[in-house]
């Protein structure tokens, strides 16, 4: 997607996997890393490692999210997370 591509009003999408939105928003509604990683049965490293490609992935389209309430807002802006469900 190119700069030319977006309309107005819209957002650039990070194209997340599956299973990135799913470490995502695991983490946004638990209290921790840890216990996101507990959750979904995964070590620490790796959801590190998810949420530091999430990251990328947001920044490479103009939208950083450098912060856990940043990457809050893009999940809600992008609906992958209902403010119902924190």
């Amino acid at each position: 997607m190119t700069v030319l591509d977006i309309h107005i009003g819209e957002t650039p999408d990070p194209r997340l996997s599956a299973r990135e939105i799913e470490v995502l928003t695991t983490w946004l509604v638990s209290d921790s890393k840890s216990e996101a990683s507990r959750a979904l049965y995964l070590s620490m490293g790796t959801v590190n490692t998810h949420l530091s490609r999430i990251r990328a992935k947001y920044s490479a389209v103009g939208r950083t999210a450098p912060t856990k309430a940043a990457l809050l807002a893009r999940a809600l802006q992008d609906g992958l997370i209902d403010i119902d469900d924190l």
